[in-house]
């Protein structure tokens, strides 16, 4: 932001996303929203009186079929408008991968920067609500690692409504990933001013010296409960949350971790093969010289999400697993 915000409310996140939208939907009269149900809503309210502000020209009701979703979202970003494609649950996102990874992020490529595909993909994801198996996957490694199609996952209310606004006034296609559990949560202020929150920016939440905590999403919560809890046996995190996977802030990261000498990597998806793997590759070859630890990755079992709430907290991490993990490499 230019200027600081002259008027703040408080919101849960998914109604700072909501007026990110209606705000753009009323700056630009090319924006439309497609998706199940979104004249209604949305299964999470997120579109909920779109339609009737702006009518069923620009809200548009989609068949059962995420493949048709993206890919008529994609003819009408080539034909001059902006979708907002809403997917009910990132889980789905898989019915269009060849949509999604085949088309809209090569657009640009194939065709020598004449055609562009101005497209956002919303889609709420992780677990922490007992959806079980299916509807609770965190699905970000997959489309990070797409060439040409960047990856955006908002912790607060004001970075939800700042993020979908660049999302949408971006030239390419953003997947745009929504932490579900933290939908109703208030999440603190939100200017009511028109403010963008810049792609590919991560913010530092916590400011500390002993090591750097990276996340992002649902966990960038966990990450600040355990800060307060080590602070009183004088472990002192700094958590970085990264907001934007692709593009990645790398400078924002290593920095912080030339500063406290030691890192922890946490995410909501399996530790296997995670986007947590990548980061913690990036941190061993730019900061070797400097670490006085092995940097430390915090993610789920290798386990599908169980329905049963207690099941799914013993697969998914947390505050916990990160307090035990900081004293460890602390100590």
């Amino acid at each position: 932001m230019d200027q600081p915000p002259a008027s703040f409310q408080d919101l849960s996140l998914v109604e700072a996303l909501r007026d990110g939208l209606r705000e753009e939907m009323a700056r630009d009269s090319r924006i439309i929203i497609l998706g199940e149900d979104v004249s209604m809503g949305g299964i999470f309210q997120a579109t909920r009186d779109l339609r009737a502000q702006f009518g069923s020209q620009r809200v548009w009701d989609m068949p059962l079929a995420e493949s048709a979703i993206v890919g008529i979202s994609i003819g009408a970003a080539l034909a001059g408008l902006i979708p907002v494609a809403e997917v009910q649950f990132a889980d789905y996102l898989f019915g269009a991968m060849r949509q999604i990874v085949n088309e809209a992020a090569k657009m640009r490529f194939r065709s020598r920067g004449d055609w562009l595909c101005p497209l956002v993909i919303r889609a709420p994801y992780g677990g922490g609500l007992g959806a079980g198996p299916d509807h609770s996957q965190s699905v970000e490694a997959f489309f990070a690692h797409v060439p040409g199609l960047k990856v955006v996952i908002p912790a607060t209310a004001a970075d939800a409504k700042g993020l979908i606004k660049a999302a949408i006034r971006d030239a390419d296609p953003v997947l745009f990933l929504e932490p579900k559990r933290l939908y109703q949560q208030s999440n603190g202020p939100v200017p009511t001013d028109d403010y963008v929150v810049p792609l590919g920016q991560a913010v530092i939440r916590r400011v500390g010296q002993d090591a750097t905590v990276i996340t992002y999403g649902a966990m960038v919560r966990e990450a600040l409960s355990a800060a307060e809890v080590l602070a009183t046996d004088d472990i002192d995190l700094e958590i970085i949350d990264l907001r934007s996977l692709q593009p990645l802030d790398q400078t924002t990261m290593l920095t912080s971790v030339h500063k406290t000498r030691r890192a922890i990597v946490l995410h909501e998806d399996a530790r296997f093969g995670g986007f947590g793997a990548e980061l913690a590759a990036t941190i061993s070859e730019q900061c070797f010289a400097v670490l006085d630890a092995p940097v430390v990755r915090i993610g789920a079992r290798h386990s599908p999400i169980p329905a049963h709430p207690g099941l799914e907290q013993t697969i998914l991490p947390n505050a916990t697993t990160l307090i035990q993990a900081a004293r460890y490499l602390v100590s």
